[in-house]
């Protein structure tokens, strides 16, 4: 039994990884968790009990956001937490595709979870807030440090999510001052399973502070976020440095015959 008066959650994708993270640091920050999934039942309902053990209430939403529409999660939500006060849009697809070899439907597919699952349930989320509280709420977008690149091998998700970081300052100007919206984007701290030793530190070369991210880095900056009220629009990339090591070329740098700088 979930207490009315304490403030709510909804994380989507909620159930595995980083959303996972976000929802039990969620929960000892005394929110009360709506915790999404899509397949991973099993997680999710380990994931509820455990939260359940902070002395908060956690319920658990199925929802296909490639498919279905997305409002209704919210609305469920909303029906079982009428108090909810933050929204942080985690879930999120990835295919590694060039443009040449991205299909109609893996474009579709990233786009659909990637910013149009977040700019539905923002606007939903806003409308039942407005409705419902007096208070101040929030939207945090989980991004990928890789929208400070142009890599046209993940074209598709690339373009997804950097739509979406625009769409943060879009919608923090929108919706302010009632809702704040910012969001995070994390580098290498949490890489997939098919990620080699050799290709972390590979990746770890690029970075400027030569270390892989915990994600106690990425809780330490929502945490921030949360609790810093004069904060709205802003991406906080916490990735090492590696979003900004862009040093180009330039003339110090040459080694040819010319003897004139260009």
């Amino acid at each position: 039994m979930n207490n009315q008066k304490r403030s709510a959650a909804l994380i989507t994708g909620g159930a595995t990884r980083l959303g996972l993270a976000f929802s039990n640091l969620l929960a000892r920050m005394n929110y009360d968790i709506a915790l999404h999934y899509n397949g991973s039942v099993d997680a999710a309902s380990v994931a509820k009990k455990n939260i359940e053990k902070l002395g908060v209430s956690c319920a658990i939403f199925q929802a296909d956001l490639s498919s279905s529409d997305p409002t209704d999660l919210v609305s469920e939500v909303a029906a079982r937490y009428p108090n909810i006060k933050v929204l942080v849009n985690s879930a999120s697809v990835y295919d590694a595709a060039s443009i040449a070899n991205t299909s109609l439907k893996t474009l579709e597919k990233q786009f659909a979870v990637n910013i149009f699952a977040p700019f539905m349930l923002t606007k939903a989320f806003a409308n039942t807030f407005f409705q419902n509280s007096d208070t101040e709420g929030q939207v945090i977008n989980i991004l990928d440090n890789k929208i400070a690149f142009q890599q046209y091998s993940y074209a598709a998700y690339l373009l997804s999510k950097k739509s979406l970081a625009d769409f943060t300052k879009i919608a923090a100007i929108e919706f302010a001052p009632k809702i704040r919206v910012n969001a995070i984007a994390p580098g290498v701290i949490l890489p997939g399973d098919q990620r080699t030793s050799d290709y972390l530190a590979w990746r770890v070369e690029g970075i400027p502070l030569k270390k892989q991210g915990e994600v106690e880095d990425l809780l330490k900056a929502m945490k921030y976020i949360i609790n810093s009220n004069f904060i709205t629009g802003q991406i906080l990339t916490v990735d090492g440095g590696e979003g900004i090591n862009h040093q180009g070329l330039n003339a110090e740098q040459f080694n040819g015959q010319s003897d004139q700088d260009t």
